[in-house]
C-alpha cells in the first residue's frame, strides 16, 4: 500500500464506516479548539471507554486503562500490556496546540469610537490571514479568590462575534506596496468588541460598556484579565470540504487531527502485549516549552508513576523503558498544492488521499532540529502496515532550502526511545482554515491503531 492513492479500497465502497468516524471529527474538532477544551473533551470521551483517572487507583495490572492529566492542558492515556513496562511502550505523541491569537495581560482600550481588545499572535502565522474573518473568545480566567471562570463567545448561534479591521481597498495604495509579512503588523491584530458608549460624553465610556457586559455576564473585572488566558480562534464549524465531500474544512487540524486519531486508537485498544500510551501535549508551536510542552519532565515522572502503580518501578527499570520504547510522533505533513507546486520535491511529498505520511526527518535546510528515524524502525513499521493493509507514504517537508519546520519528535528521541513523525497531509497549514482529506484521517485511525497493537 506504499505510495498509492487509497481510491480503490474506498471510491465505489461501503464508505459507513468512514463517513461515521469523519462526522464524529467534524464535531469533536468543532467543539475544541483550545488545549483546556480539547483535553477536557478527551476525559469525557476516554471515561466512557472505561478509562479511569489513575489517581483514583491503587495498583494496575494487564488490560487496564487509565488516564493522567496536568494542569488542564496535557492528557496521558494508558493501556496497560501483558509485558513488564521495562520492555517498553508503544506511543503516540501529538499536539493540541494550534496558531492562534493570545489577549495581552492588560487587553482593553478605547480609541475613536471603539473599544478593542489588544492581542498577541502564538505561533507561526501568516498575520494578514485573521483579518475580515469572524472570531470567537474562548479561554479562562482566574480571580484573586481562586476561582475560574469559563469564557466561550462567538460560536452558539445566538453569541456575537469579533473581527479584526483592514484598510479598505480604496486607501490601500500605500499598504499593498508592503511585503506579505508587513501588510498587517503584529500589534495591529486588535479585536473590535464594541461602539456604543456607557454614558455618552464621558471618557473611555465605550470601554467602560464593555467592561460593564464583563462583569454583569461573567463577573470579570478589568483587573481578572491580567490573570486570564483567552484565545481568540476562528468561528464557526469545522464543514465537509469539496463538492464531493471528500475533504473537511476547519480550525486547528494542525495537530488535532492526528490527536483526534491518535486518541480514539488508544480508546479501542484492550489487552496488548505492550503497554499502549498516547500523550497529549501542548506549546508546540511555540518550540513545546514549559510544564504543559514535550520538554517538561511531565511525561517522564508520570511513565515512573504508571511502573509504580505496576509494582515494577527502580530507576533501572524506567530508564530501560524508555530506551525499549517505539513512538509516533503523531504530527501533520504539508500536503502539496496544485497551486503551489515550485515548493516541493514531487517525488519526496505528501499528498492527499495517500494515507498516513512517514516523515523519517523534518528539520530545516541540512536538517537542522530534525530527529533521524531508524531505518530499522521504519522497515518494521513498513512490514505492520502492510500486513494490515494501511495505505502509507514517505515525505519530506518540501524542498531542502526551501523552509521546513519541526515536531516534539527530537524531544521524545532524546530519551533514546525510536522515534518517527507520522501523520495527515494538510492544506494550508497554519491559517484559520485547513484542509484534510477524510480518507486520510481514516487511515491514520487505522495505522495507529496497528502500531499500538503491533509495534
Amino acid at each position: 500500500m506504499y505510495n498509492k492513492y487509497a481510491y480503490e479500497k474506498y471510491v465505489g465502497k461501503n464508505n459507513e464506516k468512514l463517513e461515521t468516524f469523519s462526522k464524529d471529527y467534524i464535531d469533536f474538532l468543532s467543539r475544541s479548539k483550545t488545549e483546556r477544551i480539547f483535553t477536557k473533551n478527551s476525559v469525557e470521551l476516554a471515561e466512557k471507554f472505561g478509562f479511569k483517572n489513575i489517581e483514583e487507583v491503587k495498583s494496575l495490572k494487564a488490560g487496564d486503562k487509565v488516564y493522567s492529566l496536568n494542569r488542564g492542558k496535557n492528557i496521558a492515556l494508558f493501556v496497560i500490556g501483558k509485558e513488564p513496562i521495562e520492555k517498553g511502550l508503544n506511543i503516540l505523541g501529538a499536539h493540541i496546540d494550534s496558531p492562534r491569537l493570545d489577549l495581552k495581560q492588560n487587553p482593553l482600550y478605547e480609541s475613536t469610537g471603539f473599544a478593542l481588545f489588544d492581542t498577541h499572535y502564538y505561533g507561526g502565522v501568516k498575520k494578514y490571514q485573521w483579518v475580515t474573518i469572524p472570531l470567537a473568545l474562548y479561554g479562562t480566567v482566574y480571580k484573586k479568590d481562586g476561582s475560574e471562570i469559563e469564557v466561550a463567545i462567538g460560536d452558539h448561534e445566538d453569541d456575537p462575534v469579533f473581527g479584526i479591521s483592514d484598510l479598505l481597498i480604496h486607501l490601500s495604495a500605500d499598504q499593498l506596496q508592503k511585503t506579505a509579512a508587513k501588510v498587517i503588523e503584529g500589534e495591529a491584530l486588535d479585536l473590535t468588541m464594541g461602539s456604543l458608549p456607557l454614558k455618552e460624553g464621558e471618557k473611555d465610556s465605550i470601554k467602560a460598556n464593555v467592561l460593564k457586559i464583563l462583569k454583569d455576564k461573567y463577573d470579570i473585572e478589568e483587573d481578572d484579565l491580567s490573570s486570564a488566558e483567552i484565545e481568540v480562534v476562528p468561528a464557526g464549524r469545522a464543514r465537509e470540504y469539496g463538492l464531493d465531500r471528500s475533504m473537511i474544512a476547519g480550525y486547528g487540524h494542525d495537530d488535532k487531527v492526528c490527536a483526534y486519531t491518535s486518541l480514539r486508537a488508544i480508546l479501542e485498544v484492550e489487552k496488548p502485549e505492550r503497554t499502549s500510551c498516547c500523550i497529549l501535549v501542548d506549546k508546540e508551536e511555540v518550540g513545546s516549552i514549559g510544564a504543559t510542552g514535550a520538554q517538561s519532565r511531565y511525561f517522564e515522572n508520570l511513565i515512573a508513576e504508571v511502573m509504580n502503580l505496576k509494582g515494577e518501578y527502580s530507576e533501572l527499570a524506567l530508564r530501560r523503558a524508555l530506551t525499549n520504547s517505539r513512538m509516533l510522533s503523531s504530527d501533520v505533513s504539508a500536503g502539496v498544492d496544485p497551486l503551489f507546486l515550485g515548493v516541493n520535491e514531487l517525488k519526496n511529498s505528501a499528498y492527499l488521499n495517500k494515507g498516513i505520511v512517514f516523515n523519517k526527518y523534518t528539520g530545516r535546510a541540512g536538517k537542522g532540529g530534525c530527529n533521524d528515524a531508524s531505518p530499522k524502525f521504519i522497515a518494521h513499521l513498513r512490514k505492520i502496515m502492510d500486513e494490515d493493509g494501511i495505505y502509507y507514504q514517505t515525505a519530506e517537508l518540501g524542498k531542502v532550502d526551501q523552509g521546513g519546520g519541526g515536531t516534539i519528535a527530537y524531544i521524545l528521541a532524546n530519551l533514546n526511545m525510536d522515534v518517527i513523525d507520522a501523520g495527515i497531509s494538510v492544506l494550508n497549514m497554519h491559517a484559520p482554515m485547513e484542509i484534510v482529506s477524510k480518507i486520510d484521517v481514516y487511515e491514520a485511525y487505522l495505522a495507529y491503531k496497528t502500531f499500538l497493537i503491533k509495534g
